[in-house]
């Protein structure tokens, strides 16, 4: 009960909020495009194909990127399971980092001079990540009440 409590614990930081409820929504908007096609996205089954066809990534792997962007977007907007939803993004950002983007460098693409867009983007999400991993969702999350309602052995 000791690491479940831990797991869930968070302090009423209204920074860790803002943090948190800021990557969720920009993860979100990503995770839409893969899962349901939104925002010009190729939807589940086209993402599935381009992750296992073209970049040669495991389908378990190319799963569980989709998954993470989208259901662990929502962990981070209503903070729940924020440090899982956060640790998973974190992953998603580095497997980005180390089989696309790092090979194109720093910048994005602001200017189209370069062959694809660089790992800027990534680096300031894994960024935000790291605190909630560490220090959890702050104020108004979920994992706060899970915490108080049905792990306090006080």
């Amino acid at each position: 009960m000791n690491y479940l409590k831990k797991f869930f614990h968070t302090d009423d930081s209204t920074t860790h909020l803002i943090i948190r409820v800021t990557l969720g929504l920009v993860i979100l908007y990503h995770g839409a495009q893969k899962l349901l096609g939104m925002f010009g996205g190729y939807g589940f089954d086209g993402t599935m194909g381009f992750f296992t066809e073209k970049m040669g990534i495991p389908a378990l792997i190319a799963f569980l990127v989709i998954i993470g962007e989208s259901f662990g977007a929502l962990g981070l907007i209503t903070g729940f399971l924020t440090r899982l939803s956060a640790a998973g993004v974190a992953c998603i950002m580095l497997g980005a980092i180390a089989l696309v983007h790092w090979n194109i460098g720093f910048p994005m693409n602001w200017a189209g001079q370069q062959a694809g867009e660089g790992f800027e983007y990534h680096l300031l999400a894994l960024g935000l990540a790291i605190p909630l991993i560490l220090y959890g969702g702050g104020k108004f999350s979920l994992d706060q009440i899970v915490e108080k309602k049905f792990l306090n052995t006080a």
